[in-house]
């Protein structure tokens, strides 16, 4: 019904890699003298490949962290999607890449944006892959706790629904909880986040949800 956001996202193969040139092989390869001497337009900074990545997607997909803060320096727009409606910080998010997050965050990028072809946010797709850290960061920086997506689920439901409920996962619903998630947000069936979890036999995330007064 669902395919994970991990799938969804198309991260540049080798093969186009090896035909990058210009900012997109600067972004890609970390070159940063490269990115200081190409970086001077509008144009170059939001030129697309073949899939709409700009060269700030291509450098988060490949983690080069000072890529990343030269091109936001230079006005790359943190906001831009590619062709699968996703921006940094729903790819740094995807990847679990805490790391690239706190830079595109630090430097202005947006929490707060609706990506990807269920009109989701970043912290939905992090919340359904337990990455609690990436969770944490995102909240901080004032994600929407209750975003409803066009699958009518929430970050707290996708954790639940889509998740394994383990370690990380229990971690998830737990920051999402102490944030303030609502747990009276049902699915489209009118299934709450309660209800959801004694049905997946998530027994750790009940009593989490029970604690935080869910019914």
């Amino acid at each position: 019904m669902h395919a994970p956001p991990v799938a969804a996202q198309v991260p540049p193969t080798p093969a186009e890699v090896a035909a990058y040139r210009g900012l997109h092989a600067a972004a890609h390869h970390g070159d940063l003298a490269a990115i200081a001497r190409l970086a001077g337009t509008k144009a170059a900074l939001e030129a697309r490949d073949a899939h709409g990545r700009t060269p700030l997607h291509v450098a988060t997909f490949a983690r080069r962290r000072d890529a990343v803060r030269a091109l936001l320096a230079a006005g790359a727009d943190s906001a831009a999607l590619e062709s699968g409606r996703y921006d940094a910080v729903t790819i740094a998010a995807v990847a679990d890449d805490e790391a690239t997050l706190h830079v595109l965050l630090e430097h202005g990028a947006s929490a707060a944006l609706v990506t990807s072809r269920y009109d989701g946010t970043a912290l939905i797709a992090a919340a359904h892959l337990g990455h609690d850290g990436v969770v944490r960061r995102l909240i901080a920086a004032g994600a929407p706790l209750d975003h409803v997506n066009n699958l009518h689920w929430t970050a707290l439901i996708e954790a639940i629904v889509l998740g394994d409920g383990g370690a990380r996962h229990q971690a998830t619903v737990a920051a999402l909880l102490d944030a303030g998630a609502s747990t009276r947000l049902a699915d489209r069936a009118g299934r709450t986040p309660l209800q959801l979890a004694r049905a997946h036999g998530h027994d750790a995330i009940v009593r989490l949800l029970l604690a935080a007064g869910a019914r």
